[in-house]
Parts: C-alpha cells; sequence; structure tokens
C-alpha cells in the first residue's frame, strides 16, 4: 500500500483537476484499511516534498480515530515514537504543526488509558529547549490537547503556568510567545477551582506586557490574539476576571484611542468593552471604569470623514455599539450624566464632527437611559433641534437620526413637544441632502407613529411631502416614505381616510412588482396596506380588499423571505379589520402560516480546521468523512435572520387568525398548538414572544367554539394545560425578559378570564414562579457578573418586566379573594422591597399601585399588612408627583375600606 498510496498523494498534489479526482477516489478506498495507517506515517516522515508530508499528517490525523483500536499494541507504541521523532526532528513548521495534531487526537486514546506516559514530561524537556522549533511545538500541543484531554491537564496547571510565564517573556521569539498567547486562551474553558483561578489571574499581566512591547514594535497580531483571550475570559463562568479588570480596560482603551493601528485591532478592542459592558456591568461600576471608558468612547464617535455604511471595522461604529450596550447594560444614572456632559461641551465644537458625535450620542443612548432622558428632553432638545439646522449635513443627518431615537424610545412626552419638533422634521425632509431627507423621514415615521390626535393639523403638508416621496425613483426612499404614512396612517386613524385611495392606488402598481431589486418596496407597500385598514377600518376596506389579498398571496411565489414576513403581518392586520368576516380566507392564508412557521432555519455551522493550513482545505472530501467529525471544532452558529424574522410574523398571525375567527378556526387547532408550543421553546426570543401571545389567543378561540355548562370542555383544558405549563416554565427559565413580561402578562388576563375553579391546579406552581421573580432570583433576572458584590439597591431591575410581575399579584387576588392572604403572606416582604427609599420613586409608585388592586379584590385580609403599607401611602400621597398623589390616594382609600378596624388609627 505504501509505495502506491505515495503516488497517490503526489497525484493529488498536482493541478490537474481530473488527476485530483482520481486521486481522491482511490485515498478514500484504501483509507478504509487500517494499514492506511503505518503507510501515511511512514509517508508523514519520510516524503522528500514538504506538502506531502504535511498532506500525510493531514490525512493521518482524519484516519486514525476509526483506526486506533484495531491496531495493535506495537503499532500503536511505533505510531506515538514516530510522532515524538517528528516532532523534535521536522524543520517544516507546517508540518511540524500537523504532526503535532496528529498526537493531540493519538492523545485523547493513549493518555487517559495510561498507555502514553512519556508525552506529558517530553513536552514539558521541549518547552525548555535551546531550539525555538521546540518549544514553539510543546505550547502548540499543549493547546491542540485541550480538545481532546483538557481536563487531564487540570492537574498539571501548576507547572502550565510556569512555562506559559517563562514563554510569554520569551523575547528571543515572537513565534513562541504567540504559540503561549493561544495555549493560555485554550485552557480559560478548563478554569474552574479557586486556585485554579488566582493561578490564570497571576498570566494576564505578562499577556498585557506582551501585548504592549509587540505593539510598540509594530506586531499587532499578538495584542488581537490577547483580546481573543480576554473574550474568553469575560464570557467564562469562572470569575476569572477579578481586578484585572482594570488593567484589561486600561489597555483596551489605550489600543482604542490608538489612530495608528489597524482597524481590525482598534475594533477588538472596542469589541472587549462591548462585552465587559454586557457581561459584566457590575464590575465596570465597582472598579469606576464607567466613566474613564465613556471619555474615550464618545470622542471615538467623531472619527473618521468617509464613513462607509458597510465598515463594521469603522471605531465610530464599534463606539456606538458600546455606549448602546453601556446605556442598556447599566444604570442609567452611570451613563447618562457622562453623555450629556461629553454633548452639551461638543454640540457648539468648531470641529463638525464633534458636533455631530454629540447629538449621535444622545440618539444612541435613549433606548437605555430612556427613563432619566424624559426629565431632561427640553435641554437634549435644544442641542438636537440646534444640530438640526447646522450648516453641516453630517451634522443635520445625525441630529434626525436621534430624533428617530428619540420617537421610538421616550413616549409619551416627547409627543408632548410636538409643535417645536414635528415642524422642524417636515423643514428637514426637504434637505439638500439625500442622507439628511432619509433619516428625517425615519424621524417622522417614528415621531408620527406615538401620535394620537396631535398629528392631524400637519397631516396635510405631511402627506403632500410624503407622497411625492413616494414619486421618486429612488427604492430607498420610497419604502421610508411608505413606513412614515404607515404611521401617520395609524395616528390619524378615520381621518387618514381622504388620503386613503390615493395612496392604495399606488400601493396596488408597488404590490405586482416581481424584479429582484423591488421586492423589498413591494414588502413595505404590502405592510403599509394592513396599516391603512386598520386605520380606515372595515367599511372602507373590505370591498376593495379581494383583489390586495390576492396580490399578497401571490407574493409568496416570489421566495423572498422578506416579502413573506410582511405579507403575514398584512394578513394578521386584515383578520384584525374583517374579524369573523376573515374567515373566507382561512383555507388560503393558514396552510401559507403553517409553511413559514415549518421552514428550514438555515442555520449555518462554521468548522475550524485551520491549523491543517491548505492541506485540509485542498482535500476536499477525503477530509470530511464521518469519522473525523469528533475532531472539528464549532466555531460559529449562524441562522438566516430574514427566516427568523418570517417566522415571528408567521406565529403572530396563527395567533391573531384564531382570536379572530375563533370556531372557524376549528380545523386548525391540532396543528397550531403544536407550532405554537414548538416556538414557545424556539431558541429565539423573537418568535418565542409572539408564541407566547399566540398560545392566549389560541385559548380564547378553544374556549369559544368548544364552550363547557359547568366545567371546562374537555379541548380546552387540555390548550389551558398546555398554555399554562409553558407560561409557568418561562418565568422560570426563559433568559428573555421581555418573553417572561409577556408570559406574565398573559396569565394575569387568563387567571382573570377564568377564575378560580378552572385556575386552582396552577395556583401553587405559578405562585412559586411569581415568588421567584418577586425575589429577582429567575434566569432572566440573572447576570453573568460573578466579579461583583455591588447590593441589589446599586443595580436597576427591568421596569417593564417587574410591572408584569407585580401585575400578576392582583390577578392572583381577583381570581381567589379572600383565599389569597396565604400566599399574598409569602409575597408582601420582597414586593416591599421596592418601596425602599433607596428605590427610584417609580418603584414606589409600582408598589403602591399593586396594593391598591390587591386591597380592592382580596379585601378585608389586607388588614393584616395596614401597619407595614400606610406609612408608604402617606409619604407617596405628599409626592410632587400629581399621578403618585393621585394613585396614593386610591390605594389608601382601598386599604381603608376593606381594612376599616385597622384603618382608624390613620386619620384622614
Amino acid at each position: 500500500m505504501s509505495q502506491s498510496l505515495e503516488l497517490l498523494l503526489i497525484q493529488f498534489m498536482m493541478p490537474d483537476n481530473d488527476a485530483r479526482r482520481q486521486a481522491e477516489e482511490q485515498i478514500k478506498r484504501l483509507a478504509k484499511d487500517p494499514q492506511v495507517v503505518p503507510a501515511l506515517l511512514q509517508h508523514m516522515r519520510t516524503a522528500k516534498a514538504a506538502n506531502v508530508r504535511q498532506l500525510s499528517a493531514v490525512l493521518l490525523r482524519k484516519k486514525i480515530t476509526g483506526h486506533w483500536m484495531k491496531l495493535s499494541p506495537v503499532l500503536r507504541d511505533s505510531v506515538k515514537s514516530a510522532l515524538i521523532e517528528s516532532i523534535t526532528l521536522e524543520h517544516s513548521s507546517p508540518v511540524r504543526r500537523a504532526c503535532a495534531n496528529v498526537a493531540s487526537v493519538v492523545a485523547k486514546y493513549a493518555v487517559p488509558a495510561g498507555e502514553w506516559p512519556d508525552l506529558l514530561p517530553f513536552l514539558f524537556q521541549c518547552s525548555q529547549s535551546a531550539q525555538e522549533d521546540h518549544r514553539e511545538v510543546a505550547l502548540i500541543l499543549f493547546s491542540s490537547l485541550t480538545e481532546t484531554i483538557g481536563d487531564v491537564l487540570r492537574p498539571h496547571f501548576s507547572t502550565l503556568q510556569s512555562v506559559f510565564i517563562k514563554s510569554l517573556q520569551d523575547e528571543s521569539s515572537n513565534r513562541v510567545r504567540i504559540a503561549a498567547l493561544k495555549a493560555v486562551g485554550s485552557f480559560v474553558e478548563y478554569i474552574q477551582t479557586e486556585n485554579e483561578v488566582l493561578m490564570f489571574r497571576e498570566l494576564i499581566p505578562h499577556i498585557l506586557t506582551v501585548s504592549r512591547q509587540c505593539l510598540a514594535n509594530g506586531d499587532e497580531e499578538v495584542a488581537t490574539i490577547a483580546f481573543e483571550i480576554f473574550d474568553e475570559i469575560v464570557e467564562s463562568p469562572a470569575p476569572v476576571l477579578g481586578s484585572s479588570i482594570l488593567p484589561i480596560v486600561q489597555f483596551a482603551l489605550e489600543v482604542c484611542s490608538s489612530k495608528g493601528l489597524e482597524a481590525n485591532t482598534r475594533h477588538q478592542a472596542i469589541q472587549i468593552i462591548s462585552w465587559l459592558a454586557k457581561y459584566k456591568p457590575k464590575s465596570l461600576i465597582k472598579h469606576k471604569l464607567v466613566n474613564p471608558i465613556l471619555a474615550v468612547m464618545c470622542p471615538l464617535l467623531a472619527e473618521g470623514s468617509k464613513r462607509d455604511e458597510d465598515d463594521d471595522l469603522s471605531s465610530d461604529r464599534a463606539a456606538a455599539e458600546v455606549l448602546d450596550t453601556m446605556a442598556m447594560s447599566l444604570p442609567r444614572k452611570h451613563v447618562f450624566p457622562p453623555v450629556l456632559e461629553f454633548a452639551s461641551m461638543n454640540f457648539q465644537n468648531t470641529d463638525p464632527k464633534y458636533r455631530e458625535a454629540s447629538v449621535m450620542s444622545l440618539g444612541v443612548i435613549s433606548e437605555g437611559c430612556f427613563e432619566v432622558m424624559k426629565n431632561k428632553l427640553e435641554k437634549i432638545l435644544t442641542i438636537v433641534l440646534q444640530a438640526l439646522k447646522d450648516p453641516e449635513h453630517i451634522v443635520r443627518g445625525a441630529a434626525s437620526f436621534a430624533l428617530g431615537q428619540f420617537a421610538e424610545h421616550l413616549q409619551p412626552e416627547i409627543v408632548a413637544h410636538y409643535e417645536i419638533v414635528l415642524p422642524c422634521i417636515l423643514n428637514a425632509l426637504g434637505d439638500v441632502s439625500p442622507e439628511v431627507q432619509e433619516k428625517a423621514y425615519y424621524a417622522l415615521a417614528a415621531f408620527c407613529e406615538h401620535m394620537g390626535s396631535e398629528i392631524l393639523p400637519y397631516l396635510d403638508p405631511l402627506m403632500r411631502k410624503l407622497l411625492e416621496g413616494l414619486h421618486s425613483n429612488r427604492r430607498d426612499l420610497q419604502e421610508t416614505c411608505m413606513s412614515a404614512i404607515g404611521s401617520a396612517a395609524a395616528a390619524a386613524e378615520l381621518s387618514f381616510i381622504p388620503y386613503a385611495e390615493s395612496v392604495l392606488e399606488l400601493m396596488k402598481i408597488f404590490m405586482v412588482f416581481s424584479k429582484d431589486e423591488d421586492l423589498r418596496a413591494r414588502a413595505r407597500a404590502t405592510e403599509l396596506v394592513g396599516i391603512i385598514a386598520m386605520a380606515v377600518g372595515r367599511p372602507i376596506m373590505e370591498p376593495i380588499l379581494p383583489p390586495l389579498i390576492e396580490a399578497a398571496i401571490a407574493g409568496f411565489a416570489l421566495d423572498f423571505s422578506e416579502l413573506r414576513e410582511y405579507t403575514h403581518g398584512f394578513f394578521s392586520n386584515i383578520a384584525e379589520v374583517l374579524d369573523d368576516g376573515f374567515t373566507q380566507y382561512l383555507h388560503q392564508v393558514v396552510p401559507l402560516a403553517f409553511a413559514s412557521c415549518n421552514l428550514d432555519d438555515g442555520s449555518a455551522v462554521d468548522i475550524d480546521d485551520s491549523d491543517d493550513d491548505d492541506a485540509t482545505n485542498a482535500f476536499g472530501g477525503v477530509s470530511s468523512d464521518e469519522e473525523a467529525q469528533d475532531e472539528r471544532r464549532v466555531r460559529n452558529i449562524s441562522v438566516r435572520t430574514g427566516v427568523l424574522d418570517e417566522k415571528a410574523a408567521a406565529t403572530q398571525a396563527i395567533g391573531l387568525f384564531a382570536l379572530h375567527t375563533k370556531s372557524a378556526f376549528t380545523p386548525y387547532f391540532e396543528e397550531a398548538l403544536r407550532i405554537l408550543t414548538k416556538h414557545a421553546g424556539y431558541f429565539h426570543e423573537d418568535v418565542r414572544l409572539q408564541a407566547t401571545i399566540g398560545l392566549q389567543h389560541l385559548l380564547t378561540a378553544t374556549q369559544e367554539a368548544f364552550p363547557g355548562s359547568n366545567q371546562l370542555s374537555r379541548e380546552t383544558k387540555h390548550v389551558l394545560d398546555t398554555v399554562m405549563d409553558l407560561y409557568i416554565r418561562a418565568m422560570h427559565e426563559d433568559d428573555d425578559k421581555e418573553v417572561v413580561s409577556q408570559a406574565c402578562m398573559c396569565t394575569a388576563e387568563i387567571m382573570k378570564s377564568f377564575g378560580y375553579n378552572a385556575m386552582d391546579p396552577y395556583i401553587t406552581p405559578l405562585s412559586e414562579a411569581t415568588l421567584e421573580l418577586l425575589r429577582q432570583e429567575a434566569c432572566c433576572q440573572q447576570t453573568d457578573d460573578t466579579d461583583s458584590d455591588l447590593d441589589d439597591d446599586d443595580y436597576e431591575h427591568d421596569e417593564v418586566l417587574m410591572d408584569a410581575v407585580t401585575d400578576l399579584l392582583p390577578a392572583f387576588a381577583k381570581c381567589m379573594g379572600s383565599q389569597f392572604e396565604p400566599i399574598f403572606g409569602k409575597f408582601f416582604e420582597p414586593l416591599m422591597k421596592f418601596a425602599k427609599a433607596s428605590r427610584p420613586p417609580e418603584d414606589r409608585t409600582m408598589v403602591v399601585a399593586c396594593l391598591a388592586e390587591v386591597a380592592q379584590q382580596m379585601g378585608s385580609p389586607v388588614a393584616h399588612y395596614m401597619d407595614n403599607v400606610m406609612p408608604l401611602v402617606i409619604k407617596e400621597i405628599s409626592s410632587s408627583e400629581a399621578a403618585n398623589r393621585r394613585n396614593a390616594a386610591f390605594c389608601a382609600g382601598e386599604l381603608c375600606k376593606n381594612g376599616a378596624e385597622a384603618a382608624l388609627k390613620y386619620p384622614t
């Protein structure tokens, strides 16, 4: 075999494709025989050409897994000896690395069985060798061994730490230092014990020292590897960071501030800051790193004169992502003041890039800092509206973007300023810069979406501008205009009727586009028709819907996921408009929704075979047989976002179809329940959220389709059991706060609707899940930040989530009446934690509102809590906020009415 295999290996390296294919087929056939192992071993050691030796080693790594147990003990020993010899004597670096990878695979079987006791002593000896090649390959093999016998290496970590430190300090060899860095990074996932954590922390200063030295010498690759290690550390479940977060952040800030470095290096430094903000926010606060980070990130927004929208490595874009992450992850009191100070100092800067950065920074943080920004709107709007008049288009564009962000996130307070904001946005629609125009249309769409009758005085000039945009030749502008028209229609409602006909006639044109480049505009048009239908109502729309629905259904033949997504949304809106009148379309649209829900996710898995360099990639099918799969490292999993969004839209549509057609939806109940149940456990939160809502809709439809006399029908009981099990599981286990919030809200509605007898089987598990959420111990309330010891009062909770959780308590009280008292007793203490003086005013308001509703529904047992509650209520009655005073007064009234005797000690 050996001679024929050598010829085939040489043939495979030839440029002739036919010759390569023939060689590949014959090698595949020979590789099924265990004797391929000694043959490949011989060529790995003796072939004259380095590329043939490397290819032999690559093939041996792939095939030895399947053949190892079939080899005789003598042959196994010869394999191990040959590998050590090749690692020691091989002159070619790629071949040496390939041999090390073979040794790693053999070690997977031989070391745990005690059959290769010489391997680790040999590697430790190599790591101390005077020869650079030996030191490098030892570290490469240590790194590779973590993939196969990482746990076996843990007892040797103390020795390995010494090797790593010495190798990181090896100034005579950059290759050794790089190999040492990679080896250090490969051990992060095995750090578990406190002693291991402490030993690893001792490595971090050496990693930073090496990185700084190499950057000073112009070698950025080492810093890049260091950031990859820090990535691993940040995501490690072990508290590896500790106080090391301080020098790591300082180093990252140095790198991202150095304009002379490569874009990729700076981007990785910024990315580390972003990861720390996301996963270790409490540590950033504890070590007082928030202000230093913001002091660097805000000016980075001013970098770049020619921004490429698709440049993912641009420093300004990366810095904006850091600001957004910090605003979303950290308490707003830490993020907003420094950003506002930066904006206030720079919105009149002579450099237009800094003026742009000042308003951009405010727009970026508005989602995370919405609560505090609502109270500073006048000052913020002064900055942004001045920027909207700036002579430089980049500043005006940033101002339009910021206004759009405010319109999305600073509701409802921003709408109160419509008299000064809306005319400015309308004026910006006529800007000479197309970029400013587009962002102004975005701002207009976002602003109008939350307006009601306030929009009416502006509706006519607004629609004139938007119809002008629709008649332009720019598809992107047309799409933005459609979005803005949809927002205007939703705000104006019936007042939009005078404009509906002309817009719908235009949309009919868009809804028959079939060229690939026009399908996104067709999707937007389809969406807009549904929004207009919601605004103007059934009498106007029902007569003209059939051809529009026919055009929407025809779009499914075009195989464009975004069009299908928006069409499902269109059908959802039409179902709401027509209600039971939508029944006539069920046979056409339900199968389409089911088909989208059952689509393959399109996930793609990237395999890292990089250590084998070109040899692996060149060998195609020969190197990808089943036996080798367990040796490959999964590096990344991605999913086609379009399909995911389509699934979410289709899931929402199923729930709404059921809700509005009820008994007519009966033929689809079983499949709908199967899909919604499956999607309630889907990997992405957007789909889980829509499934959570859809399950309640399906339950409502089932109850109406199968009414029971004195008790639930069998069908309704089955759906209720399924739904409650899924909701309770989500409350305990789902890691997304929005999904859990929705599960709580749906549960509250179901409890109020179904009553105590139907809900009795679920009261105990529901109360346990609610208590866990009140104590902030549920999965969605956990952070990975184990390195910090901040108190809960130093850190904010999610307002939407806790509002939904506290809505459950009145639902319990309404469902159970006075029988709720024993359960409420368990809830009371964790609820009152939110009423402490150290908590923000919104928390105390939330508690008072909850107590008022509980008192109203639970009745006289509330008297037991009067002495604990009334001092809080009396304090809130004297609040400076009128809404708080009204809320507290209502609560006091309910407490006094239901706990009359206990209330006597509290004079009016």
